[in-house]
């Protein structure tokens, strides 16, 4: 199989696809690797680099796009990129769908056959492609966080640790899934006092016994999780419905109920959103402010840790892009019911239930799609 990996072209990302090992074991399996020219700078591989791993670097996205069989990307292809997907092509990369209908229509219109990163499955019904970068980003939230908290970015002006003599900052973590189980080790490393929240009370009950000494858990109901939101300097939005769009936990009506200044950090921003007044910006101009409440929304928090970032992704995604080259896409999806679990859409119609309830359309199963 042919795979081509391009720049990624969404504002200030700097990952890539594929790293020069992916390329290398590619290459070893017998497939033949094509890479945009400096494709892989921002994260700190050269074009040299892949050279020596074996594979050909190509000048141009449309030259990639024009021949490969399987493009391999980070971020959801962007409009200029959709334009360029064919009838019978396989993408493999992060979609986030639910919230995104220009998008959707793109992608059904294309013909292509498309596996988003993000609704991949393992035994033990985690999702292994978006581990990663939600162990990166969770790990961010607090950083970033406390820089909006700073007075001269139009927070509250308080130290995350505090210092002897005056209390730390009051974080609330809402979901103790990946993301806020990081969050809140590094909030709480910070020297935070730091609360997360969730509605599962087994995974209450496991943070309580790992992290009991490090953070505190409560329950994720609405009341509970407003009467903590009063009293918090740093709120980090850390939930996730698979595939689907992020739940609206604090409405606009309730900011005038937030301690002036107060941080919002939605890491949920990729599905939409967990903050009715949240809408996503990039890291050059990250931060803006609703009713006095200071709003971190990047869309792409780890591509700031580009490296880290791109060798944890490649380090995930690897073994599926791999059986996807070897086996083609519907034998390696059939075999595999977890990579089969990532297929969102294939030859003009949807193939994940959730994204076509959250966009009020139609889809019919991965099954079908391989059968058809």
């Amino acid at each position: 199989m042919k795979i081509g990996c391009p720049k990624e072209i969404k504002p200030q990302e700097f990952r890539v696809g594929m790293t020069p090992n992916a390329a290398f074991e590619a290459v070893n399996h017998g497939h033949e690797v094509i890479i945009e020219a400096g494709a892989g700078i921002g994260a700190g591989f050269e074009d040299a680099d892949y050279v020596q791993a074996g594979a050909t670097i190509i000048a141009t996205a449309s030259e990639i796009f024009a021949s490969a069989d399987m493009i391999v990307k980070v971020k959801e292809p962007q409009a200029v990129e959709r334009k360029m997907l064919r009838e019978g092509q396989i993408l493999f990369t992060y979609l986030h769908l639910a919230p995104d209908a220009d998008q959707t229509n793109d992608l059904i219109a294309s013909g292509a056959t498309c596996i988003a990163y993000e609704t991949v499955t393992d035994r033990a019904g985690g999702l292994p492609l978006l581990a990663p970068m939600s162990e990166v980003a969770g790990r961010l939230a607090p950083q970033v966080g406390a820089w909006t908290l700073q007075k001269a970015n139009g927070g509250r002006g308080v130290l995350m640790g505090g210092v002897p003599g005056v209390g730390p900052a009051r974080v609330v973590v809402i979901g103790g899934g990946v993301v806020g189980t990081h969050a809140a080790r590094i909030a709480a490393g910070m020297g935070a006092d730091v609360t997360v929240l969730d509605r599962s009370l087994p995974r209450l009950r496991y943070l309580d016994d790992i992290y009991g000494g490090t953070f505190k858990t409560s329950y994720a109901s609405a009341g509970n999780t407003i009467e903590l939101a009063r009293e918090a300097d740093m709120i980090i939005g850390a939930v996730l419905i698979p595939g689907a769009a992020a739940p609206k936990l604090i409405s606009r009506a309730q900011l005038s109920e937030l301690k002036p200044g107060a941080v919002l950090v939605d890491v949920a921003i990729d599905q939409g959103g967990c903050f009715e007044t949240s809408k996503a910006t990039t890291h050059q101009d990250p931060i803006y402010e609703v009713d006095g409440i200071m709003h971190y929304c990047v869309a792409n928090m780890p591509g700031a840790v580009a490296r880290t970032s791109t060798i944890a992704l490649g380090n995930a995604t690897m073994p599926f892009m791999l059986a996807l080259a070897d086996k083609g896409w519907k034998k390696a999806c059939a075999d595999d019911p977890h990579l089969k679990a990532g297929l969102n859409v294939h030859a003009g119609q949807l193939t994940y239930a959730a994204v076509a309830e959250a966009l009020g359309m139609t889809a019919i199963t991965a099954d079908e799609a391989i059968a058809g």
